[in-house]
Protein backbone atom coordinates (compact mmCIF):
# COMPACT_ATOMS: atom_id res chain seq x y z
CA UNK A 1 0.00 0.00 0.00
CA UNK A 2 1.77 3.20 -1.10
CA UNK A 3 2.01 6.08 1.31
CA UNK A 4 3.98 9.24 1.93
CA UNK A 5 6.80 9.39 4.43
CA UNK A 6 5.77 8.92 8.03
CA UNK A 7 4.25 12.13 9.36
CA UNK A 8 2.95 13.31 5.97
CA UNK A 9 -0.33 12.06 4.52
CA UNK A 10 -0.89 14.45 1.63
CA UNK A 11 -1.46 11.76 -1.01
CA UNK A 12 -3.15 9.17 1.17
CA UNK A 13 -5.02 10.67 4.14
CA UNK A 14 -6.77 7.37 4.90
CA UNK A 15 -3.71 5.12 4.68
CA UNK A 16 -3.17 4.99 8.44
CA UNK A 17 -6.77 4.01 9.13
CA UNK A 18 -6.70 1.37 6.38
CA UNK A 19 -3.38 -0.05 7.63
CA UNK A 20 -4.60 -0.24 11.23
CA UNK A 21 -7.91 -1.80 10.15
CA UNK A 22 -6.20 -4.50 8.09
CA UNK A 23 -3.80 -5.27 10.93
CA UNK A 24 -6.74 -5.73 13.31
CA UNK A 25 -8.19 -8.25 10.85
CA UNK A 26 -4.90 -10.16 10.89
CA UNK A 27 -3.88 -9.17 7.36
CA UNK A 28 -0.14 -8.80 6.76
CA UNK A 29 0.23 -5.31 5.25
CA UNK A 30 3.22 -3.06 4.59
CA UNK A 31 3.07 0.70 4.08
CA UNK A 32 5.76 1.81 1.60
CA UNK A 33 7.39 5.17 0.90
CA UNK A 34 5.49 6.86 -1.93
CA UNK A 35 8.43 9.03 -2.98
CA UNK A 36 10.73 6.06 -3.48
CA UNK A 37 7.95 4.07 -5.16
CA UNK A 38 7.18 6.97 -7.49
CA UNK A 39 10.78 7.18 -8.67
CA UNK A 40 10.91 3.42 -9.19
CA UNK A 41 7.67 3.34 -11.16
CA UNK A 42 8.80 6.26 -13.30
CA UNK A 43 11.95 4.37 -14.23
CA UNK A 44 10.01 1.20 -15.14
CA UNK A 45 7.41 2.63 -17.53
CA UNK A 46 7.44 5.56 -19.94
CA UNK A 47 3.66 6.03 -19.76
CA UNK A 48 1.86 6.48 -16.47
CA UNK A 49 -1.38 4.51 -16.49
CA UNK A 50 -3.29 2.63 -13.79
CA UNK A 51 -2.37 -0.80 -15.25
CA UNK A 52 1.32 0.20 -15.42
CA UNK A 53 1.22 1.48 -11.82
CA UNK A 54 -0.40 -1.74 -10.61
CA UNK A 55 2.12 -3.89 -12.45
CA UNK A 56 4.96 -1.77 -11.11
CA UNK A 57 3.77 -2.08 -7.52
CA UNK A 58 3.50 -5.84 -7.92
CA UNK A 59 7.08 -5.88 -9.23
CA UNK A 60 8.27 -3.83 -6.23
CA UNK A 61 6.52 -6.22 -3.85
CA UNK A 62 7.93 -9.28 -5.63
CA UNK A 63 11.54 -8.04 -5.59
CA UNK A 64 11.37 -6.34 -2.20
CA UNK A 65 12.66 -3.11 -3.74
CA UNK A 66 10.70 -0.73 -1.52
CA UNK A 67 11.16 1.28 1.64
CA UNK A 68 8.76 0.55 4.47
CA UNK A 69 7.54 3.48 6.55
CA UNK A 70 6.27 3.48 10.11
CA UNK A 71 2.54 3.98 10.65
CA UNK A 72 1.88 5.90 13.84
CA UNK A 73 -0.41 4.64 16.56
CA UNK A 74 -3.91 6.10 17.08
CA UNK A 75 -2.67 7.75 20.29
CA UNK A 76 0.09 9.55 18.37
CA UNK A 77 -2.41 10.71 15.76
CA UNK A 78 -4.65 12.00 18.56
CA UNK A 79 -1.88 14.14 20.03
CA UNK A 80 -0.98 15.38 16.58
CA UNK A 81 -4.60 16.39 15.90
CA UNK A 82 -4.67 18.56 19.04
CA UNK A 83 -1.40 20.27 18.07
CA UNK A 84 -2.59 20.80 14.50
CA UNK A 85 -5.91 22.22 15.68
CA UNK A 86 -4.13 24.64 18.01
CA UNK A 87 -1.79 25.73 15.24
CA UNK A 88 -4.70 26.54 12.91
CA UNK A 89 -6.52 28.43 15.67
CA UNK A 90 -3.43 30.56 16.32
CA UNK A 91 -3.08 31.27 12.59
CA UNK A 92 -6.74 32.34 12.44
CA UNK A 93 -6.25 34.66 15.41
CA UNK A 94 -3.17 36.23 13.81
CA UNK A 95 -5.08 36.78 10.55
CA UNK A 96 -7.88 38.47 12.49
CA UNK A 97 -5.41 40.72 14.31
CA UNK A 98 -3.82 41.73 11.01
CA UNK A 99 -7.26 42.39 9.50
CA UNK A 100 -8.18 44.61 12.43
CA UNK A 101 -4.93 46.54 12.12
CA UNK A 102 -5.49 47.01 8.40
CA UNK A 103 -9.02 48.34 8.91
CA UNK A 104 -7.86 50.72 11.63
CA UNK A 105 -5.04 52.04 9.46
CA UNK A 106 -7.55 52.93 6.76
CA UNK A 107 -9.26 55.23 9.28
CA UNK A 108 -5.97 56.74 10.43
CA UNK A 109 -5.78 54.80 13.70
CA UNK A 110 -2.69 52.74 14.46
CA UNK A 111 -3.30 50.14 17.20
CA UNK A 112 0.38 49.18 17.40
CA UNK A 113 1.98 45.84 18.11
CA UNK A 114 0.99 43.24 20.66
CA UNK A 115 -1.87 40.83 21.20
CA UNK A 116 -2.67 40.97 24.88
CA UNK A 117 -4.78 43.12 27.16
CA UNK A 118 -3.24 46.40 25.97
CA UNK A 119 -4.07 45.49 22.35
CA UNK A 120 -7.71 44.82 23.24
CA UNK A 121 -7.97 48.13 25.09
CA UNK A 122 -6.69 49.98 22.04
CA UNK A 123 -9.15 48.10 19.86
CA UNK A 124 -12.05 49.09 22.11
CA UNK A 125 -11.05 52.73 21.59
CA UNK A 126 -11.16 52.17 17.82
CA UNK A 127 -14.64 50.67 18.14
CA UNK A 128 -16.03 54.19 18.73
CA UNK A 129 -14.78 55.48 15.35
CA UNK A 130 -17.80 56.03 13.05
CA UNK A 131 -17.88 53.50 10.20
CA UNK A 132 -15.37 51.22 11.92
CA UNK A 133 -17.05 50.24 15.16
CA UNK A 134 -19.38 47.58 13.79
CA UNK A 135 -16.61 45.78 11.88
CA UNK A 136 -14.22 45.89 14.84
CA UNK A 137 -16.88 44.63 17.26
CA UNK A 138 -17.71 41.65 15.03
CA UNK A 139 -14.06 40.71 14.57
CA UNK A 140 -13.30 41.06 18.29
CA UNK A 141 -16.22 38.75 19.12
CA UNK A 142 -14.82 36.05 16.83
CA UNK A 143 -11.32 36.69 18.18
CA UNK A 144 -12.48 36.14 21.78
CA UNK A 145 -13.88 32.74 20.79
CA UNK A 146 -10.60 31.81 19.09
CA UNK A 147 -8.56 32.83 22.12
CA UNK A 148 -10.76 30.72 24.39
CA UNK A 149 -10.40 27.68 22.13
CA UNK A 150 -6.61 28.14 22.01
CA UNK A 151 -6.58 28.11 25.81
CA UNK A 152 -8.68 24.94 25.73
CA UNK A 153 -6.17 23.26 23.41
CA UNK A 154 -3.37 24.36 25.76
CA UNK A 155 -5.19 22.79 28.68
CA UNK A 156 -5.66 19.59 26.70
CA UNK A 157 -1.95 19.48 25.87
CA UNK A 158 -1.04 19.97 29.52
CA UNK A 159 -3.27 17.03 30.44
CA UNK A 160 -1.64 14.88 27.74
CA UNK A 161 1.84 15.84 28.96
CA UNK A 162 0.98 15.15 32.61
CA UNK A 163 -0.17 11.63 31.70
CA UNK A 164 2.82 10.85 29.45
CA UNK A 165 6.08 9.56 30.85
CA UNK A 166 7.80 10.49 27.57
CA UNK A 167 6.74 14.12 27.92
CA UNK A 168 7.90 14.26 31.53
CA UNK A 169 11.30 12.98 30.45
CA UNK A 170 11.65 15.44 27.58
CA UNK A 171 10.56 18.45 29.62
CA UNK A 172 13.59 18.04 31.89
CA UNK A 173 15.52 19.75 29.08
CA UNK A 174 15.67 23.54 29.72
CA UNK A 175 13.57 25.35 27.12
CA UNK A 176 11.50 22.31 26.08
CA UNK A 177 7.86 22.74 27.01
CA UNK A 178 4.58 20.90 26.80
CA UNK A 179 3.90 21.42 23.10
CA UNK A 180 7.38 20.41 21.89
CA UNK A 181 7.59 17.35 24.12
CA UNK A 182 4.12 16.13 23.08
CA UNK A 183 4.75 16.78 19.38
CA UNK A 184 8.16 15.09 19.43
CA UNK A 185 6.95 12.03 21.34
CA UNK A 186 4.00 11.65 18.95
CA UNK A 187 6.21 12.04 15.86
CA UNK A 188 8.74 9.47 17.05
CA UNK A 189 5.99 7.19 18.42
CA UNK A 190 8.37 4.24 18.87
CA UNK A 191 11.94 5.18 19.75
CA UNK A 192 13.21 1.75 18.76
CA UNK A 193 12.46 2.33 15.07
CA UNK A 194 15.60 4.50 14.79
CA UNK A 195 18.78 2.45 14.92
CA UNK A 196 20.83 5.51 15.90
CA UNK A 197 19.72 8.68 17.65
CA UNK A 198 21.51 10.87 15.11
CA UNK A 199 19.00 9.64 12.51
CA UNK A 200 16.37 11.71 14.32
CA UNK A 201 18.00 14.90 13.04
CA UNK A 202 17.70 13.71 9.45
CA UNK A 203 14.14 12.46 10.04
CA UNK A 204 13.03 16.00 10.88
CA UNK A 205 14.95 17.56 7.99
CA UNK A 206 17.66 19.20 10.12
CA UNK A 207 20.68 17.97 8.14
CA UNK A 208 22.31 19.68 5.12
CA UNK A 209 21.11 18.78 1.66
CA UNK A 210 23.91 17.17 -0.39
CA UNK A 211 24.28 16.47 -4.09
CA UNK A 212 27.19 14.40 -5.39
CA UNK A 213 27.76 13.26 -8.96
CA UNK A 214 31.19 12.63 -10.46
CA UNK A 215 33.35 15.65 -9.76
CA UNK A 216 30.35 17.62 -8.50
CA UNK A 217 29.89 17.67 -4.73
CA UNK A 218 28.01 20.44 -2.99
CA UNK A 219 26.32 20.85 0.38
CA UNK A 220 23.32 23.16 0.69
CA UNK A 221 20.83 24.19 3.31
CA UNK A 222 18.86 21.77 5.47
CA UNK A 223 16.58 19.34 3.65
CA UNK A 224 13.38 20.36 5.53
CA UNK A 225 12.03 16.83 5.09
CA UNK A 226 9.72 15.15 7.56
CA UNK A 227 7.48 16.70 10.20
CA UNK A 228 7.53 20.47 9.72
CA UNK A 229 5.66 21.15 12.97
CA UNK A 230 8.25 19.37 15.11
CA UNK A 231 11.09 21.01 13.17
CA UNK A 232 9.58 24.45 13.81
CA UNK A 233 9.12 23.73 17.52
CA UNK A 234 12.69 22.46 17.88
CA UNK A 235 13.96 25.62 16.17
CA UNK A 236 11.89 27.82 18.50
CA UNK A 237 13.19 25.95 21.56
CA UNK A 238 16.75 26.32 20.30
CA UNK A 239 16.20 30.06 19.94
CA UNK A 240 14.74 30.18 23.46
CA UNK A 241 17.79 28.42 24.90
CA UNK A 242 20.19 30.75 23.08
CA UNK A 243 18.45 34.08 23.66
CA UNK A 244 16.14 33.75 26.68
CA UNK A 245 17.43 31.07 29.01
CA UNK A 246 19.60 32.39 31.84
CA UNK A 247 20.86 28.95 32.77
CA UNK A 248 24.34 27.88 31.74
CA UNK A 249 24.84 24.26 30.74
CA UNK A 250 27.03 22.33 28.32
CA UNK A 251 24.51 22.21 25.48
CA UNK A 252 23.98 25.98 25.53
CA UNK A 253 27.72 26.63 25.76
CA UNK A 254 28.31 24.43 22.71
CA UNK A 255 25.67 26.30 20.71
CA UNK A 256 26.99 29.71 21.78
CA UNK A 257 30.41 28.80 20.40
CA UNK A 258 28.81 28.01 17.05
CA UNK A 259 26.93 31.34 17.18
CA UNK A 260 30.16 33.26 17.65
CA UNK A 261 31.89 31.35 14.86
CA UNK A 262 29.08 30.91 12.28
CA UNK A 263 26.25 33.21 13.33
CA UNK A 264 23.12 32.89 15.45
CA UNK A 265 20.91 31.48 12.68
CA UNK A 266 23.16 28.49 12.01
CA UNK A 267 23.60 28.00 15.73
CA UNK A 268 19.81 27.70 16.11
CA UNK A 269 19.63 25.02 13.41
CA UNK A 270 22.59 23.13 14.86
CA UNK A 271 21.08 23.24 18.34
CA UNK A 272 17.67 22.14 17.03
CA UNK A 273 19.29 19.11 15.42
CA UNK A 274 21.24 18.32 18.59
CA UNK A 275 18.02 18.60 20.60
CA UNK A 276 16.36 16.06 18.30
CA UNK A 277 19.26 13.64 18.79
CA UNK A 278 19.33 14.08 22.57
CA UNK A 279 15.54 13.83 22.92
CA UNK A 280 15.45 10.58 20.97
CA UNK A 281 18.23 9.12 23.10
CA UNK A 282 16.34 10.11 26.24
CA UNK A 283 13.17 8.41 25.00
CA UNK A 284 15.08 5.30 23.96
CA UNK A 285 16.94 4.93 27.27
CA UNK A 286 14.32 6.46 29.57
CA UNK A 287 16.87 8.85 31.07
CA UNK A 288 16.50 12.45 32.23
CA UNK A 289 18.46 15.39 30.88
CA UNK A 290 21.75 16.04 32.64
CA UNK A 291 23.04 19.59 32.27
Amino acid sequence: MPSNRAGSDRNGPQNSAIWLGLRELGVAVVCIDARQAHQSLKAMKANKTDPHDAAGLVQLARTGFYKEVHVKSPAAHGVRSVITARSHLVEARVRLDNTIRGLCTTFGYRPGAGQGKAFLERMMQAAHIPGLGEAIAALLTVRATLVEQIKEMDRRLRVIASQSQACEILMTIPGVGVQTSAAFAAAVDEAGRFRRSRNAGAYFGLVPRRHQSGELDWTGRITKQGDGTVRKLLYEDANSILTRSRETFALKTWAMKIAKRRGLKKARVALARRLAVIMHAMLRDGTLFQA
